[in-house]
């Protein structure tokens, strides 16, 4: 009976286990099957995105600390894809709305597809293969599509056809809805219709954004130019991340909608100016925001201060545009409109002024693009960093080093000048009969038979190699990047694929032949001498500070990209006395370098040049002050023109007028050329003024 009931027991229990563990089973197959789709479809409704908070980029100040490009309190345009109409239909007419507000404020959306605005619809002339491309992957289309079919498609997936448009507003449409593609609009991004928008539009926009859902305004650092006039090719643009450029960024932590520097110090310095984006953490919940918190503070970038003083860049542009005008306004030179000079500051290749003409204004560069790239004689080109011209005889300060430094002359050994040089089966010429003559005062008087001489002991290898430790041939290092130029060499000339020939050698001593080099190489050259044989990497960026200017990051260090190993330590003394000599020569009193209180060392030019299909003979100089306590080299190049080392005193006295803590010249209430004296308003030349003392290089003559 007892062995009953135990039976009876375990029985019972072992139901209740059983029917405890039916009802548990029952229970999980109701959670995960039967309510399985209510309970996920739940947890869809609530997300987590974050969208960036763009720092404020970096000013860009001249050496005083005066800004050159800076940021201001604006407002743009932007959609909200939180907001914005999920239905096509809605969607639409809040663009076309938006669009018009622009329009009626005198405001623009600018539409980047590269397809034509009216039918038949085809790509843009000067749409690449690639952009077509990216473009039709974009929209999702086959690799053969035509515009025709990319239009067509986005109409098609955004029901564009459906709302009764014009052709026009469909293509309008066509254009945003590609655009917010290509700036990949979404939760995570918002998209910009339009920057920096003035206070009225943005009270029109606050009272549109309650009916036009999505239609926002977002505060924004805008980019504005405070100084427009100084090195505006150097200084640069900002713009908008191209397609072809956005794979290679977005490594970087760029986004689509994202402005970076384009050129000059703003793409140079790019990744100092950017700053650190700061984060805002959005959580929405059935398509509501339920909060936006700001989750990481943007840091605005770093604080560029330039190498150059703003006052002393316009002094200095002043002297050669006012050169420019007043030799044109001589018949004979009439055609005269283009040049460069450079300043620096010989210590570390630090750069003062870097002056072209034609140039332009930042403003102006803003407000009309186009109109300055179609100008006359291309003012977008910096033709002090880009320009290539011969050098001339300011060369022979180099083939003067090499020369002196191997040993095939001393200060006092003499060629003999008699106007005639045969060399092999060509003669050659000099503009003057120097008799023995020795290096001093073959660079006084730019003796070409003395160099043509010296060319031809040294060899073409020998003439290479001292060329290129002074930085002919190669890039100069500037921040901004320059054109490298090339030495007459026999490599030189085969990539030009022409014959070299030994009377080569000759015309590459003086300069002519196919050397070419820019004004900053020139300048850099000068610089070279008055260092004893050091060059130093040009820059135009003296130090980072923070983004207020409160704290200094960084300066910049003297770099040496070469230096000159002297075999014999008399090298430069007789080179500096020769360029002190050249500085007494064919000067008129109000242009004098004799009278300053201290020697300057020059070396000019005219070297032949051909331009526009015809040879033409520019002016050029060289040089540094004071000559045995050096503080600035320069170099300066007009195109078709002469006299140039006229403007050398000017830019001296203009000089320590802006830098009177380095000390001071005579003459200082004398200076020429500046700003506050009217253009042509008295001739500079006069009719009886001399030619640079005999410096037709002359090439080969039968």
């Amino acid at each position: 009976m007892r062995d009953l009931l135990n039976r009876i027991r375990t029985a019972f229990l072992a139901i209740l286990v059983v029917l405890s563990a039916a009802m548990a089973f029952i229970r999980l197959m109701s959670v995960q099957i039967v309510n399985g789709d209510d309970l996920f479809n739940e947890s869809e409704y609530t997300s987590i995105y974050t969208q960036p908070i763009k720092a404020s980029r970096g000013q860009i100040v001249d050496y005083k600390g005066v800004p050159i490009v800076a940021n201001k309190v604006g407002f743009k345009i932007i959609l909200d894809a939180s907001k914005f109409p999920e239905d096509n239909k809605e969607g639409n007419e809040v663009l076309l709305e938006a669009l018009k507000l622009l329009k009626d404020n005198d405001l623009e959306w600018k539409d980047t597809m590269p397809i034509t605005k009216e039918e038949p619809y085809e790509f843009e002339d000067d749409t690449s293969e690639e952009q077509q491309n990216n473009l039709k992957e974009l929209v999702g289309v086959n690799i053969y599509a035509t515009a025709q079919n990319c239009i067509d498609k986005l109409i098609d997936d955004y029901d564009i056809a459906k709302g009764g448009y014009s052709e026009e507003e469909q293509r309008t449409l066509a254009g945003i809805r590609y655009e917010m593609l290509h700036r990949d609009f979404s939760l995570s991004n918002t998209f910009t219709l339009c920057d920096d928008v003035p206070l009225e539009t943005v009270t029109k926009v606050k009272e549109l954004s309650i009916r036009l859902k999505g239609l926002d305004i977002a505060e924004d650092a805008v980019r504005e130019i405070a100084v427009g006039d100084v090195i505006p090719q150097e200084i640069g643009a900002v713009g908008p991340i191209y397609a072809e450029e956005y794979s290679e960024l977005k490594e970087k932590g760029y986004a689509m909608n994202d402005y970076v520097g384009k050129s000059g110090i703003e793409s140079a310095m790019e990744d100092k100016l950017r700053g650190e984006d700061g984060e805002k953490t959005i959580t929405v919940t059935d398509g509501q925001i339920m909060s936006a918190n700001v989750t990481k503070e943007p840091k605005g970038g770093n604080t560029v201060k330039l190498t150059v003083n703003n006052e002393y860049q316009r002094d200095v542009q002043a002297i050669l545009e006012n050169f420019i005008a007043q030799l044109s306004s001589r018949g004979d030179y009439s055609s005269v409109r283009c040049g460069a000079v450079v300043v620096l500051d010989v210590k570390d290749n630090s750069v003062l002024a870097l002056a072209t003409c034609p140039t332009y204004n930042l403003f102006d560069y803003n407000e009309d693009y186009e109109k300055i790239a179609n100008e006359k004689d291309s003012p977008l080109l910096n033709r002090a960093t880009h320009g290539l011209y011969r050098p001339g005889s300011t060369f022979k300060t180099i083939t003067a080093t090499a020369g002196l430094n191997e040993g095939i002359i001393t200060g006092n050994s003499t060629y003999h000048c008699e106007q005639k040089f045969k060399f092999y089966d060509i003669t050659v010429g000099c503009t003057g009969y120097h008799g023995d003559i020795a290096v001093p005062q073959a660079l006084r008087v730019s003796c070409n038979i003395f160099f043509y001489e010296l060319a031809r002991h040294l060899g073409i290898d020998k003439l290479s190699e001292y060329a290129a430790l002074y930085g002919f041939g190669q890039h100069s290092g500037i921040e901004t990047g320059d054109s490298a130029g090339a030495f007459a060499n026999p490599d030189t000339f085969n990539e030009l694929g022409a014959d070299w020939t030994v009377g080569q050698v000759l015309q590459a001593g003086i300069g002519q032949s196919e050397t070419s080099c820019t004004p900053l190489q020139m300048a850099v050259q000068a610089s070279t001498i008055a260092n004893q044989g050091v060059r130093y990497t040009p820059h135009l960026v003296d130090s980072l500070y923070d983004y207020a200017m409160t704290e200094k990051i960084s300066t910049h260090e003297p770099d040496i990209a070469a230096e000159i190993k002297l075999n014999n330590d008399y090298v430069y003394d007789y080179i500096t006395e020769g360029m002190i000599l050249a500085s007494s020569n064919g000067f008129p009193g109000q242009y004098s370098l004799s009278d300053l209180g201290f020697d300057v060392a020059i070396k000019t030019g005219t070297p032949q040049n051909w331009r526009d299909g015809k040879e033409l003979t520019d002016t050029a100089f060289v040089g540094f002050a004071p000559a045995y306590d050096p503080q600035i080299a320069f170099a300066g190049m007009v195109e078709g023109g002469e006299f140039s080392k006229y403007m050398i005193r000017s830019l001296i006295q203009a000089y320590y007028k802006e830098y009177p803590e380095n000390g001071s010249c005579y003459g200082m209430d004398s200076i020429n050329f500046l700003p506050d004296r009217p253009r042509n308003s008295k001739s500079v030349l006069n009719d009886d003024n001399e030619s640079d003392e005999n410096e037709n290089e002359g090439e080969e003559e039968d």
